[in-house]
């Protein structure tokens, strides 16, 4: 499996200006205006009306363009009502940290989403689960996209609860563009890493679940 394809499967490059560029909007607007959040509410808001029109026209899914349009228009409710910028930071900070939590959940049953992911990447579905050297390998490298949620809230956390504006706005723009597409691809590459350190020498590979009679060693008929 190439790290490319599994990029593009959770959004890649796209997702990864998608998700920060209505970000990006806000503060250089909030910054010209004066901070003006009403200013930096509505230029993030035509932003991301304007790439789901884009994504849509290029006959991207529409449950993907609405939801990341929503998320925008959610995160400008919010700054509306509370007066303060920073909280353009928040739904952000609960995304990741609910991420988190339903990456680790899926661990504890058994169901780690990146095999999910792979399997219906590969055409697999879920047969890779009983493959049992694959399971675990998928479980342990999931446990580096639980640690990729996770370092973002740590990161994001403190900026939102900055009393100065500029510090967390600017400084929360910042790093939300930092911990987009370069943190997703070092998370790509520790769990490719995790991964292969897990499986045994003779297994075929990710694609190529074996069943436990199959993965078993044969071994000899005793002698009547």
């Amino acid at each position: 499996m190439r790290q490319d394809t599994l990029v593009s499967l959770l959004g890649g490059r796209r997702g990864a200006f998608d998700a920060t560029a209505p970000l990006i909007v806000f503060v250089l607007t909030w910054l010209l205006t004066g901070n003006s959040i009403l200013w930096g509410v509505a230029a993030s808001v035509l932003c991301a009306a304007a790439i789901a029109a884009v994504r849509l026209a290029r006959g991207t899914k529409p449950r993907a363009v609405i939801f990341g349009l929503l998320s925008v228009c959610l995160a400008g409710v919010i700054v509306l009502y509370t007066g303060r910028a920073a909280d353009i930071l928040l739904p952000r900070i609960l995304t990741n940290a609910a991420s988190a939590l339903v990456w680790a959940g899926s661990i504890a049953v058994r169901r780690p989403l990146l095999g999910l992911i792979v399997g219906a990447l590969l055409g697999q579905r879920t047969r890779w689960r009983s493959d049992p050297a694959l399971l675990r390998a998928y479980s342990a490298a999931s446990w580096a996209w639980v640690a990729m949620y996770t370092l973002r809230v740590a990161v994001l956390t403190p900026f939102w609860n900055s009393d100065e504006d500029e510090i967390a706005v600017i400084g929360g723009g910042v790093v939300q563009v930092l911990l987009s597409y370069p943190l997703l691809i070092a998370c790509l590459a520790v769990s490719g890493w995790i991964i292969k350190a897990n499986l045994p020498g003779p297994h075929p590979g990710i694609r190529h679940p074996r069943a436990v009679d199959e993965a078993a060693p044969i071994r000899p008929h005793a002698p009547d």
